[in-house]
């Protein structure tokens, strides 16, 4: 960390006593100076030749000769404990700056008015001086940006916070390895994977461990909400890649969420070091930071898993996030339906009139989303059927919709024997997928079949009227041969099944009898004198 050390004196003048700051010069003090909670008695003079405010204070308080002055500086950036740097430094006592504190001290030097009028080498030249050196290092700029939070007013004011974050953010786009940049979490000298090779020498120690782009995500994750946001934007206006900006959201946001790690089954799912203890904020911080998080997503498909956009949206439904968050999360995570498994879409329902184990309607609102964005351009590409699991016409435009058919079908076939489960919200979600999106109509029959079993109460009509979600000519032959033994059907549409079977049996053998015939006339045709 980077230090320097101000004045030519030790501080043997100055000493503490409970709440009361004493310079012991000699010379009887004849100016009070009350900061917070404590009390500085010191002398005119060393103030004045310093410090343009104190100068006029103390002038405006002159009273009759003898008196001592008492002043007030309530507003001192950083109280008493910036204070006290600054009357060692007017008397010429040693003070340390570090990155740490010299935000502070820049802060109180501008408030005191410590400019090179009241003598050469001030505080603020100092002060700059050494910011100078600290936005040369990634390590100490974050410590002053994180020191800024403690006067913010002041370090917005004097540009200290934007000079932080613009140095972190060019720092952000280096090859660590390049910079000599320090990592907070780099990996220990041996690993498990390196050879010891004599005396204790690691077979890794002349080759140096790539890091990847995410090796500044960590130390940023400390920074409260409102820098890192700000950081954030920095580095997207700078053309940070959208992958590496949506990872460091995902990392900060496991940070702080812990409804997020508890979801996650990774063995990185928290962010703390072995051993880290982590206060999470209250509920209402958390859903304040997971709000901005997601105003910060990238907008570009594929950046941001489904998976973790569904993750977001459970923790914003347990949180009680605005309704325009969740329907954000809701169409990100609809636009990217192809990638999603089905244990992604099994949400618990958390409404306050709770009628299903999982949310059906949030689900219904992906898919519509999904389809909006896939329509036109399936409609685009007509598909015709040429046999099982082929298509004809556009197969790369119909791959998502296929892949979300199967989605889908998965989906009502695990929440088909839930009792609660109203047959307009299956037949909803069953016929929100086209019928040319499914080259097999095997799971959506599956579907129908658990939801009968799991509603037997079902009167012909209502049972009839949810079989029309499948085409009977679309059920391979063990789902047909299934559905032509299963009671639980309607009796039409088993008599359906049963056509189409023999339909197809009668295609086959005369497709075997033209085969056949064209074989004999060819060899007969071929053995011909």
């Amino acid at each position: 960390m980077a230090s320097m050390k101000l004045g030519s004196k030790t501080d043997h003048g100055f000493h503490r006593e409970g709440k009361t700051w004493h310079c012991t010069t000699g010379l009887p003090s004849d100016v009070t100076i009350e900061v917070e909670e404590m009390t500085f008695n010191l002398h005119k003079f060393p103030l004045l030749s310093r410090s343009g405010l104190l100068e006029k204070l103390i002038e405006e308080l002159s009273n009759e000769e003898g008196s001592v002055s008492v002043l007030k500086l309530n507003d001192m950036p950083a109280g008493a404990k910036a204070f006290e740097l600054v009357a060692k430094f007017c008397y010429g006592i040693k003070i340390e700056i570090t990155s740490s504190n010299v935000v502070s001290l820049r802060c109180a030097a501008e408030y005191l008015r410590m400019t090179e009028d009241y003598g050469e080498g001030n505080l603020i030249v100092q002060a700059e001086a050494f910011l100078d050196e600290v936005f040369g290092s990634w390590t100490d700029s974050i410590k002053a940006l994180e020191a800024c939070e403690e006067v913010l007013p002041f370090a917005e004011e004097i540009h200290i916070v934007p000079r932080c974050i613009d140095s972190l953010a060019v720092k952000a786009f280096a090859d660590p390895n390049v910079f000599n940049l320090p990592v907070a979490a780099q990996p220990d000298a041996q690993s498990k994977g390196d050879v010891i090779l004599w005396n204790g020498i690691s077979s890794s120690a002349n080759k140096p461990q790539p890091i990847g782009e995410d090796w500044w995500f960590q130390d940023v994750s400390f920074l409260n909400l409102p820098l890192y946001k700000r950081l954030i934007l920095a580095v997207e206006s700078r053309g940070m890649k959208p992958e590496t900006i949506s990872a460091s959201l995902i990392y900060y946001a496991k940070r702080y969420l812990p409804l997020l790690s508890r979801q996650s089954s990774s063995d990185h799912a928290s962010n703390a070091n072995p051993g880290e203890t982590i206060s999470f904020p209250s509920e209402t911080d958390q859903r304040v930071i997971l709000e901005e998080i997601v105003t910060l997503l990238p907008n570009k498909k594929g950046v941001t898993s489904p998976r973790f956009l569904i993750m977001l949206l459970r923790t914003a439904m347990v949180l009680h996030a605005s309704p325009s968050c969740r329907e954000n999360l809701e169409k990100k995570a609809g636009a990217q339906l192809d990638q999603a498994v089905l244990v992604d879409l099994l949400i618990p329902n958390m409404g306050y009139s709770v009628e299903t184990l999982y949310d059906i309607d949030c689900a219904q609102r992906m898919l519509d989303h999904f389809m909006s964005l896939n329509q036109d351009a399936a409609l685009s590409t007509p598909p015709c059927i040429v046999e099982e699991g082929h298509f004809l016409g556009g197969p790369d435009t119909l791959q998502p919709l296929t892949m979300v058919a199967s989605l889908v079908d998965g989906f009502l076939a695990e929440v088909a024997p839930d009792v609660n489960l109203k047959p307009s919200k299956f037949e909803a979600l069953a016929a929100t997928i086209p019928d040319y999106a499914r080259s097999l109509d095997d799971g959506v029959y599956r579907a129908i079949d658990v939801y009968l079993k799991a509603h037997p109460w079902l009167n012909d009509t209502e049972r009839e009227h949810l079989c029309r979600l499948m085409n009977c000519q679309k059920l391979s032959l063990e789902a047909s041969t299934h559905a032509a033994q299963n009671e639980r059907l309607p009796l039409r549409v088993i008599v359906q099944v049963l056509f189409f079977e023999q339909l197809r049996l009668r295609t086959s053998v005369s497709g075997w009898f033209y085969v056949s015939e064209n074989l004999d006339n060819s060899q007969k045709s071929f053995w011909k004198p």
